[in-house]
């Protein structure tokens, strides 16, 4: 069948969720019809397509982004809502970049650490994005064991400058800070900040249109053509261009060929209770956003308007839960046993895009189509640091870029058949190994 003849799927709803019911704006960009020119095609509306986006037309490049669903319908406006400075793959980071930065790998990892911070603040600032942001964030440890791994972590961010913004709590500094005592002791952070991600991602959107970027929604690209001019192909227009970029994550099927194997579903379930009222000063009297040291771990904080939005239960099959507050709510009266019986509003799931080795990947699928995706559960600091590389990258600055594509990735053989129970097997072990610590 030709490709611009297939029969084009309905666009999906937004996720049920706290977010979607909370938007400041809902979009409604046109689907993509007949032929367009641009000098960079993009392709998925999340946080690496849009921030890329931004990033091109603020250097005054024409940009077309073209999106299956909605801006931010994927993990870019589901995720926790929290950008700290943790890179999931920063030790396979370290491992792999030394060869081409030699001693200064330990500055790039930590600079990449925090630069999606400062893109965020930035561009808040700069757009006048509504989107809750705020700083203060506690990595917290629930055994002694955990405790190790958060004092090297204070003692390297004390030695980089960062004293006036980190603290070492024991277990009663974590009670002064949350109504829990689940905790050991924490890191806070006043550097690490929490925010609504869907009214970033559209409110990001909005300032690259005002930049002059077109956007489409419901315009599911059905194939990419490679040569001297490339081409997104939807199923009732064509994206002429100089460049392409295909940042669609784990959510599209797009250059299976070479892309098969690299990145993998895993579901996130995150649930938002009724409003607390007077109960949410009472476990979060500081309005921080918290995440424990485990390898599966529990994720929280409190929304505008007093709801607690928690996640947690990370599942490496690849497939939803059928009920995610059954899930979750055992682990929200474990963390908060005042919250007994809460009414929960919303719950939904989230696909996060895993890499073996928790690196992001970067590549070329030919001269001018590159790709971008894989941020492991840390996405949304990370796809800003991303989408800065790949706008350098496109317009002639390939130095980060290259030091992210000399990365070597595993292909696992049969893709998600095989990928995911991997993944499945991993997270067993290691969790296996987190209980003998």
């Amino acid at each position: 069948m030709n490709a611009i003849t297939q029969p084009v799927k309905p666009a999906a709803e937004r996720a049920p969720s706290y977010y979607s019911a909370s938007l400041n704006f809902e979009t409604d960009y046109p689907t993509l019809q007949g032929s367009v020119t641009v000098d960079v095609a993009i392709i998925g509306g999340g946080f690496t397509g849009i921030a890329t986006a931004v990033e091109l037309a603020e250097r005054g490049l024409k940009v077309a982004v073209v999106e299956t669903n909605k801006v931010g319908w994927g993990a870019s406006g589901r995720n926790g809502g929290q950008v700290t400075g943790s890179l999931s793959g920063d030790e396979a980071m370290r491992k792999q970049m030394r060869n081409t930065l030699g001693e200064e790998v330990d500055d790039f990892i930590w600079h990449l650490r925090w630069r999606g911070h400062e893109i965020i603040k930035n561009r808040v600032a700069k757009y006048g994005i509504d989107c809750d942001l705020k700083h203060g964030h506690l990595h917290a440890a629930m055994k002694p064991s955990h405790m190790d791994e958060l004092k090297a972590s204070f003692e390297e961010a004390q030695r980089r400058g960062m004293g006036d913004e980190v603290t070492l709590l024991d277990a009663a500094g974590v009670r002064a800070q949350l109504g829990s005592e689940l905790y050991c002791g924490a890191i806070r952070n006043s550097r690490n900040m929490h925010l609504h991600p869907l009214n970033l991602c559209i409110g990001e959107a909005r300032a690259a249109e005002s930049l002059g970027a077109l956007i489409f929604e419901h315009s599911e690209v059905l194939e990419i053509v490679h040569g001297p001019r490339p081409a997104v192909v939807t199923r009732r227009g064509r994206i002429e261009a100089k460049q392409v970029l295909l940042a669609g994550d784990v959510y599209h099927k797009l250059e299976r060929r070479k892309l098969k194997g690299l990145i993998f579903p895993a579901m996130g379930g995150i649930v938002t209770t009724a409003p607390l009222g007077g109960l949410a000063k009472e476990i979060n009297p500081q309005d921080l956003a918290v995440y424990d040291c485990r390898f599966v771990l529990d994720y929280y904080r409190l929304t505008a308007d007093g709801r607690l939005l928690f996640g947690g239960g990370c599942n490496y099959s690849g497939r939803d839960s059928r009920d995610i507050a059954g899930e979750l709510r055992p682990c929200i009266e474990r963390t908060f046993p005042q919250l007994k019986g809460v009414q929960i509003d919303y719950q939904w799931s989230c696909a996060m895009g895993i890499v073996m080795n928790r690196i992001p990947q970067l590549g070329k699928l030919s001269s001018n189509v590159w790709y971008c995706q894989g941020y492991s559960g840390h996405g949304i600091a990370t796809t800003h640091i991303m989408g800065e590389i790949m706008a350098k990258a496109i317009t002639g600055d390939l130095e980060q870029y290259d030091t992210f594509a000399a990365c070597r990735h595993i292909k696992v053989p049969l893709g998600d058949q095989l990928g995911n129970p991997m993944l499945a097997a991993g997270m067993w072990y290691y969790q296996m190994l987190e209980k003998l610590r």
